[in-house]
């Protein structure tokens, strides 16, 4: 690499760091910024609030039987009764919002995997906590929390013109008592019913089991195919998921919607405050959303004709107080039979949970690029996640991921072995290539003909150093993506790592550095002190042996701290297991130079014997 190159490295470097430190806002401006975003959110919800209230009065008016049946004051009893709003909602859907009751009921679940709270307000979960899961500050894993109606809606247009969104809906909880426990192999059922007259009602089935997150629901429609026009319904999750780790600005980045129809996967992912709609027409496998860590899946069992994504984000995503709002529905056709079926999967982002219920719901999982995803996907699929699940038996996930770093490095020797050789033949030509530069510096054509001659003549390859180095690339990358969205390492413990799947950050500096902040994670450190050394020992190695490099200089010297820093940079805010990968990677790939550079040395030593 020549003076001219390095040069413009450092200069790009230069730059990069005065423009992210130049345009930096102070904290002055961030306040500002904040204040008038707040504001901003603050009218939204007040125009918001203003039309809800408007559209009500409005579709009072238009209902005379919700006028004629609407007592102000009306209080009912039960458990608990609907407040004046849910009243007027319920009375603005016609025979549907007649069929609602007014007492509400909660009914429990507990299975060895979660514990979910029931409400007939919607007839489904208003919470699911997971049992085996804690957020980052020891709290069980809630999906969905803070709710008073069910999480799940379904919406259809009546005959009678309204919109129908049954989570507005006191459905009667048909299943005697308020709470069940399923151990491992039990199923049970939980119905609620929406009765409309004596032929005419809606029933809901939830079949819950013991072995894992998932729930089928079976939704019966009986006497009602004139009541719903076009015989289609939308079902959906409407609540956020509740963020778990902690920096929700990192959590942000992977918190979006999914649907998968035609053979590929789509995502709504928002990266600035806005609302957003897709629509998808056809035939739908699944729908979802996820945070970084866990997700919600429906699927349909009956015909479907198209699915509904929304997004909506209330702020910057470099703002921890931005909310990330995403919905997803499923547009499924009504049978003859009256019977609409789906499969739902509340829980952890985990392979073989998610294989069970759909495998292609694992796409969610970040592997790498698009152009990577032909290797990257049976890579992990069938080599890290069988690796990973096989020695978590028998060691620490940090000691794992060491000898997993070994063990790449080791399969890819060959290719190591074959740059570094390569790289030590094309320096043993660097005399007469000067040679050559300097006979036919006013030639460049002749230049370039000598020198690939004098290539052919030591039966050397110029690209030999590097092409090795890119068939490692997917890997590296495949590994880069995984690591840091991958829940086989979350709140794994490692030496000073409280979570191998955060940043380990060792000490805090007085001051914040664009890209890094004002923490430096041990690890990233610690690998790029590697790196350095791995530099060195690379523009070091002259010597008889020519298993070094040429003479340093200036150009190589500055070289050896140039791509550690900019390694420090980008890894400083990753996962803790990803820089810990990296680190004995680079640390074993110093061990392999020195002894391939003994080898080279010794044989050299041979032939001039």
């Amino acid at each position: 690499m020549d003076r001219n190159t390095v040069t413009g490295l450092i200069l790009i470097l230069l730059t990069m760091v005065a423009w992210a430190y130049f345009t930096m806002p102070s904290q002055e401006e961030l306040q500002r910024r904040q204040a008038q975003q707040q504001a901003q959110q603050d009218s939204i919800a007040a125009v918001q609030r203003a039309d809800s209230i408007a559209r009500a009065r409005q579709q009072q008016q238009d209902s005379p039987t919700a006028q004629t049946e609407e007592e102000p004051g009306e209080q009912t009893t039960g458990m608990a009764t609907l407040s004046e709003e849910e009243g007027n909602g319920q009375s603005a859907m016609g025979i549907f919002g007649s069929a609602s009751i007014q007492d509400t009921t909660q009914f429990t679940v507990n299975t060895p995997y979660y514990r979910a709270t029931f409400t007939n307000l919607g007839a489904g979960p208003s919470q699911i906590l997971l049992k085996d899961y804690e957020t980052w500050d020891n709290q069980q894993v809630e999906m969905i929390k803070d709710t008073t109606e069910s999480t799940y809606t379904l919406g259809f247009l009546s005959s009678e013109n309204y919109n129908i969104e049954t989570d507005k809906l006191v459905f009667e909880q048909l299943t005697e008592g308020d709470s069940l426990s399923l151990a491992e192999g039990e199923t049970s059922e939980l119905r609620y019913a929406l009765n409309i007259s004596d032929s005419k009602r809606i029933l809901y089935t939830y079949t819950l089991n013991g072995n894992n997150h998932q729930i089928d629901l079976d939704i019966q429609f009986q006497g009602l195919q004139r009541d719903i026009i076009g015989s289609t319904v939308e079902f959906g999750w409407e609540s956020p998921l509740q963020f778990t780790e902690k920096d929700p600005s990192q959590e942000g980045v992977y918190t979006s919607a999914y649907v998968y129809t035609g053979g590929e996967m789509e995502q709504l992912l928002l990266s600035e405050p806005n609302r957003e709609e897709q629509n998808y027409n056809g035939t739908i496998d699944w729908v979802a959303t996820r945070t970084k860590f866990f997700t919600q899946v429906i699927k349909s069992e009956t015909p479907t004709e198209g699915a509904l994504l929304i997004g909506e984000l209330s702020g910057q995503t470099d703002n921890p107080n931005t909310e990330y709002r995403y919905q997803s529905y499923i547009n499924a056709d009504i049978p003859e039979s009256g019977l609409v079926e789906f499969k739902l999967y509340t829980g952890p982002l985990s392979y073989h949970l998610l294989k069970d219920f759909d495998e292609t719901a694992y796409d969610m999982v970040d592997v790498g690029y698009s152009w990577t995803r032909w290797f990257s996907d049976p890579l992990v699929r069938y080599m890290i996640i069988p690796y990973f699940g096989f020695v978590a038996d028998y060691m620490n996930i940090g000691l794992a991921i060491i000898l997993f770093a070994i063990l790449i490095k080791l399969v890819l020797y060959p290719l190591t072995k074959k740059s570094y050789r390569s790289m030590a033949a094309m320096k043993e030509l660097q005399p007469k290539m000067k040679e050559i530069q300097d006979k036919y510096s006013d030639d460049p054509q002749k230049q370039q003909k000598a020198t690939m001659k004098l290539y052919k003549e030591a039966g050397v390859n110029p690209l030999g150093g590097c092409l090795p180095n890119l068939l490692q690339l997917p890997i590296l990358i495949t590994l880069w993506r995984f690591f840091q969205n991958s829940i086989l390492i979350r709140q794994e413990e490692f030496l000073w790592a409280a979570d191998l799947s955060a940043p380990d950050y060792i000490f805090s500096l007085p001051f914040s550095i664009p890209f890094i902040g004002d923490q430096i994670a041990g690890f990233v450190l610690l690998m790029s002190i590697a790196m350095i050394f791995q530099s060195r020992l690379t523009g070091g190695m002259g010597g008889p042996g020519g298993g070094g490099g040429a003479p340093g200089g200036i150009n190589m010297k500055a070289m050896q701290y140039i791509f550690p820093v900019m390694m420090l940079f980008i890894f400083n805010n990753f996962a803790a297991g990803l820089s810990l990968y990296y680190l004995i990677y680079n640390v074993v790939s110093i061990a392999q130079q020195l002894l391939i550079y003994r080898q080279m040395d010794n044989e050299k030593a041979v032939a001039e014997a």
